[in-house]
């Protein structure tokens, strides 16, 4: 039987929760705390399996509290279910030692699975966390992001660079607007910028663009 905290400050997402996964075969809610503060408390009273951590709750947040436990429990396997995905409470709860990091929007069905993963330690992680800490890992490497472009995608950097539109790129490259549209959205994503312009100030910045 693997036995689970429950961490939420929200009522309702813990009798949701509590009564889906006290109906599954193999486990049991042994206890719930509403915030960060109880949660330490609780954990290290009741050493569970598994402990689901919210992110955002009063008194102490999620990081917080999956540092606290860890400090005093380093075998703790703690799984973040949560709705936010923002810098600041993906790198802190992970850097704490969270194990696994799920959202709320998961379905039940999926939350167990990844409970019973975390619990055979797996690291269970929602895809755009797995891109943040690659991204991560990739800056702390100090390798400059356009070295992930394609041939292609730099053909296209410096077309735009060149001031040329997306119809433009496509009559010049024969290909579709549509690739073009897909290959510039994946410059984007790739240089971690919100638009062209910025992607094409990153060119310059970086030198990609020849000098005439």
């Amino acid at each position: 039987m693997i036995r689970i905290v429950l961490v939420d400050d929200h009522e309702m997402v813990r009798i949701g929760v509590s009564a889906y996964l006290q109906a599954q075969s193999d486990m049991d809610v042994i206890g719930e705390a509403v915030n960060g503060k109880e949660a330490v408390d609780l954990v290290l009273s009741l050493r569970p399996d598994i402990v689901l951590m919210d992110m955002v709750m009063p008194i102490m947040n999620g990081a917080e509290a999956t540092k606290a436990i860890i400090d005093q429990w380093p075998d703790a396997k703690i799984m973040i279910v949560t709705s936010f995905l923002d810098d600041d409470k993906v790198y802190p709860a992970l850097e704490a030692g969270a194990v696994s990091y799920v959202m709320k929007t998961s379905k039940a069905k999926q939350i167990a699975e990844a409970i019973r993963e975390t619990l055979r330690g797996q690291a269970v992680l929602e895809p755009e966390v797995t891109n943040k800490m690659m991204k991560r890992m990739r800056k702390g490497q100090d390798r400059p992001l356009h070295e992930e472009l394609t041939e292609r995608e730099n053909e296209i950097l410096l077309l735009m660079a060149k001031g040329r539109s997306n119809q433009d790129i496509a009559n010049e490259l024969f290909i579709a607007v549509k690739t073009v549209k897909t290959h510039v959205s994946n410059i984007l994503s790739k240089l971690e910028v919100q638009d062209r312009t910025q992607a094409v100030v990153y060119a310059f910045q970086q030198e990609l663009v020849p000098k005439n």
